[in-house]
């Protein structure tokens, strides 16, 4: 039975059947969020919680200009989750080598919303009152 209920949740993952609305990704997401604190984070509508993370960029957004400057992408969990990283480059700098495709590390604060999340205070803290974040792409670290 757990060979068929992975080759299923396999094949609609592939096809592109498996979003975060589904009940195979509720299925499969139950068993993972007991492994994974960003997606067990997104579960519970929890905000305000450190995470450390990877996922492959699957779409780069405009800018955020308004207040705080952000660079702002899309990734795709391992999890099946997409998370929106809004990165201070008033603070730190751009990734400005980033593409479609592209695998970040990151750690920063995570913040709940129904489309899986926002991770934000990806730089260090100037006034030293919050925990420094950061993002790693092609061996670099952006803080």
């Amino acid at each position: 039975m757990k060979k068929i209920l992975i080759t299923l949740l396999v094949g609609f993952g592939l096809i592109g059947g498996l979003s975060q609305n589904s009940p195979l990704f509720t299925l499969l997401s139950t068993t993972q969020a007991a492994h994974d604190p960003l997606l067990l984070a997104y579960q519970n509508r929890q905000s305000d919680v450190q995470v450390e993370g990877r996922g492959r960029v699957v779409r780069l957004l405009k800018d955020d200009n308004k207040g705080s400057r952000h660079q702002r992408f899309l990734l795709a969990l391992p999890s099946g989750q997409t998370l929106l990283i809004a990165h201070n480059i008033d603070l730190a700098p751009r990734i400005d080598t980033l593409k479609v495709g592209d695998t970040v590390a990151f750690y920063g604060e995570y913040e709940w919303n129904n489309k899986g999340g926002v991770v934000h205070w990806t730089h260090h803290d100037p006034k030293g009152r919050h925990p420094g974040g950061w993002l790693k792409h092609n061996g670099k670290r952006y803080q």
